[in-house]
């Protein structure tokens, strides 16, 4: 159990900060709302792919990885359009 959940946590942060590598351009989140982007897709992509049966396989789970990134990704882009952009400039009409 315990096991499980720092493994969520490591590969949570690790496809948090992946995600947001791959989306161009600049970011509106700081790294803890990225580390819980991350661990929220790393769970429910474990799940999703448990439930499609190839979440244990021999080896490393490449598909699972794949899914829990492209999970991530999705997260971080709807994050980054749900909160305002902080770019320090004001609009005046």
């Amino acid at each position: 159990m315990i096991g499980s959940i720092v493994s969520a946590i490591v590969i949570g942060a690790i496809v948090g900060a992946l995600a947001r590598l791959i989306i161009p351009g600049r970011q509106s989140i700081n790294i803890g709302l990225t580390l819980i982007v991350g661990i929220a897709a790393a769970l429910i992509g474990t799940l999703i792919a448990s439930a499609l049966g190839f979440a244990n396989t021999r080896g490393i789970d490449w598909w699972e990885h794949v899914l829990q990134l492209a999970l991530a990704v999705a997260g971080v882009m709807l994050v980054t359009q749900m909160r305002p952009g902080r770019t320090g400039r004001t609009d005046r009409t």
